[in-house]
């Protein structure tokens, strides 16, 4: 290929890159459990979906739970599903302020030297001794869509995001790539707040 046409292709997926709309996933504060620890909270019960998400096979279930906190409570916190291999609890700093914990910002499954924190329900209790964090906002594609726009896994990005008579732009942007991932950038309810950004609000990529 010569350096012509190399520099024709490159440009192209790079206009095609800032061109794509990312859809927005607002996350409101949720709990992912091992099966072991919802069997805790809810003995001989099954987790039931409530609706489904964008991410393929991901849902919100019918079960929601009481977070306990040193100062204070977070009730009627949704519990998503599947079962994963270990449990987790993702807030907004305002939620976790709420109850007096100050959480690190982490990816999700990231919960190595976390806090823990106290979970209960109509049924039972359960103390997670780890995993409590704030979740670093982040991208998923598929491995085409990654091929496509140019990005690796684990690569920090910079979007813009036209929320309601309030602009943003957002560093820091994590891709995260799999099989059966739907194009989607998740924020928390405290950066969609500070953006006026609703589920019809989109992203699009900023070149560094």
């Amino acid at each position: 290929m010569s350096n012509q046409l190399k520099e024709s292709v490159e440009s192209i997926l790079n206009n095609l890159r800032t061109a794509v709309k990312i859809p927005i996933g607002i996350s409101n504060k949720h709990i992912h459990l091992t099966k072991e620890d919802f069997q805790k909270l809810f003995p001989n019960q099954e987790m039931t979906m409530l609706k489904p998400l964008k991410q393929p096979g991901e849902f919100a279930s019918n079960q929601t739970v009481t977070v306990i906190g040193p100062k204070g409570n977070l009730e009627n916190v949704r519990i998503l599903g599947p079962y994963r291999k270990q449990s987790q609890i993702e807030l907004a700093i305002t939620d976790a302020r709420k109850i007096g914990m100050k959480l690190p910002i982490r990816l999700s499954g990231d919960i190595e030297n976390t806090p823990g924190v106290k979970l209960k329900s109509s049924f039972g209790e359960c103390v997670l001794e780890k995993g409590a964090i704030i979740a670093k906002r982040h991208i998923h594609l598929s491995p085409v869509d990654a091929q496509l726009l140019k990005v690796s896994q684990g690569q920090c990005v910079a979007v813009r995001i036209d929320g309601q008579d309030r602009n943003m732009i957002l560093d820091d942007c994590i891709i995260r790539i799999g099989d059966n991932f739907k194009l989607e950038m998740h924020i928390d309810t405290d950066e969609a707040n500070a953006g006026n950004i609703t589920p019809n609000s989109v992203a699009t990529f900023l070149e560094r």
